[in-house]
């Protein structure tokens, strides 16, 4: 019997083209900004996106001169980066990977993972770590993990459902009949998109928010010596932004 595909899966199967055009993906040129002052502007440390999906990050990285490899689940995906990246004549290797399971070890300086690519989303919190735990062994010791994730305090003081629905129309994929479970800190969903064959769908999804402590003892347990978390804005990361409750989603510098 064939295995059914995941909420996730399903919604990026057909999907490369759609994507360009949502909002979240407009900020691109602040987060490489972001990337860069990271890494010192070192063109020769190497560079592992997660999640790559259409290549944005990684063509902008590779554009500024960056050695960059993308891995991503979704074909539909990884055909748009490698066309984009083919159209601009830059040499980037794009591979299908499972985050879960990456085929590297210690051969990154910068490992990035952004607009929750993969980590979030998995059905279990254990398939969740095995992400982390794999882009901890993709690292070189010494090297930065640089990720977003959903921030954990902000459906504690305002509602995931009011603030999806404020978000609708803003891009083609919307979230509703959200239901945020405090237990286990995940809020249930469906998901309404169209394809890129015009195609509409309707996804039953979860995902899963993060407070930073859970974000601190996860990393620590995985070797790493210090763990800074900002708030997370759209094109405009910073390490002058404080993580408050007002964030939706954080962003955390891990180094090794």
């Amino acid at each position: 019997m064939k295995e059914k595909k995941q909420w996730y899966e399903a919604l990026f199967e057909n999907y490369g083209n759609t994507y360009e055009q949502e909002v979240f993906v407009k900020g691109t040129m602040g987060e490489c900004d972001f990337i860069e002052k990271e890494v010192k502007s070192d063109e020769g440390c190497r560079i592992l996106d997660i999640g790559c999906g259409t290549g944005r990050h990684s063509i902008e990285l590779c554009k500024r001169g960056y050695r960059v490899t993308g891995i991503d689940l979704s074909d539909s995906m990884l055909a748009k980066a490698k066309e984009k990246a083919e159209a601009d004549k830059l040499d980037i290797v794009f591979l299908k990977q499972d985050a879960r399971k990456l085929e590297f070890n210690g051969e990154f300086d910068i490992v990035i993972m952004l607009c929750e690519g993969g980590f979030p989303l998995m059905e279990t919190d254990e398939m969740n770590f095995q992400i982390l735990k794999s882009a901890a062994n993709a690292l070189k010791d010494g090297g930065k993990f640089i990720f977003t994730t959903l921030n954990g305090l902000f459906p504690l003081f305002h509602s995931v459902k009011d603030f999806m629905e404020a978000a609708a129309g803003e891009g083609n994929a919307t979230s509703g009949d959200n239901n945020f479970d405090l237990m286990t800190f995940r809020d249930h969903n469906k998901t309404t998109f169209t394809d890129d064959s015009g195609n509409s769908f309707e996804l039953e999804s979860n995902e899963r928010y993060y407070v930073p402590s859970e974000i601190c003892w996860l990393l620590k347990s995985l070797g790493f010596k210090r763990i800074d978390i900002y708030g997370a804005r759209l094109g405009a990361f910073s390490r002058e932004d404080t993580l408050t409750t007002e964030d939706f989603e954080m962003l955390v510098v891990a180094e090794k």
